[in-house]
């Protein structure tokens, strides 16, 4: 479904700045694969979802999508072969449009415009339980900007409208870090709900080493602009944090995991 094959990006070539954010990556997802990413600051996790996403174009190497290579696509013509989530709940909603105004946006990304506008009763029909299924009575607000909802709300709407299309490979950006602890937990529960009831292919990146290991059937961790570990399976069941602190540090050369891996 997802095949990234050999991927380099160095930032900043040839000045003293320079940096290798990714070094000869190769990762290939089957189809209904939910792999979370983890790994220190600086090891590459953004970098390899803003090159699939198209947000930064890779130096070497090829992504290809059900088939599609994206390599020079720019990121809007990828929107109909991919959804995503950023970490910034103000990121992925238009702000003064209503609730429902942005599920219908999200619904003709990538399909063919015409002059025809407004959603139509069946729409609406679809969006009320779509929302309904949140669990946070955004179903009786669909007229409602969407720059009055909290956080939580409209990171919840944001992941609706990421996958409302059923996209090829869904790209989850560190989409709870932002939240507090009791929403994060709703908002997790509710990707993991998504994914396996739509079969999506997903690829996640966290600095939460629980989220990584409670969630999705594989897990990659990255240190400096390379895959250092994957696992899947059993092996993954069997992992703890404790465990994968271990494993990064048999397979890293750097000292320790940041606070924000360990305590998250």
């Amino acid at each position: 479904m997802l095949i990234i094959d050999h991927l380099s990006k160095t930032f900043n070539p040839g000045t003293v700045n320079e940096k290798l954010a990714l070094d000869d990556v190769s990762l290939h997802l089957a189809p209904g694969d939910f792999v979370t990413v983890i790994g220190g600051n600086g090891a590459g996790k953004s970098t390899l979802l803003n090159c699939v996403a198209g947000v930064y174009r890779q130096d070497r190497g090829s992504i290809r999508v059900n088939g599609t290579v994206l390599d020079r696509l720019p990121e809007y013509r990828r929107a109909k072969h991919l959804g995503r989530v950023f970490q910034d709940p103000l990121m992925g909603t238009a702000a003064d449009m209503e609730i429902e105004e942005n599920l219908a946006l999200a619904f003709r990304r990538g399909k063919r415009r015409t002059l025809a506008w407004g959603v139509t009763p069946q729409e609406r029909k679809r969006y009320h339980e779509l929302l309904k299924s949140l669990g946070l009575g955004l179903e009786d607000r669909m007229s409602q900007k969407v720059r009055l909802l909290s956080g939580g709300q409209r990171q919840a709407l944001t992941l609706l409208m990421a996958t409302i299309g059923a996209p090829k490979v869904l790209l989850l950006d560190e989409h709870a870090a932002a939240l507090d602890p009791k929403t994060a937990k709703k908002v997790m529960e509710l990707s993991d709900q998504f994914i396996k009831e739509m079969g999506l292919t997903c690829l996640m990146v966290t600095h939460n080493m629980r989220h990584a290991i409670q969630y999705g059937n594989r897990l990659i961790m990255m240190s400096q602009g390379r895959v250092i570990l994957d696992v899947s399976g059993e092996e993954k069941q069997r992992l703890t944090v404790e465990g994968l602190v271990r494993r990064f540090s048999e397979h890293s050369e750097d000292e320790v995991m940041n606070d924000r891996m360990l305590l998250g």
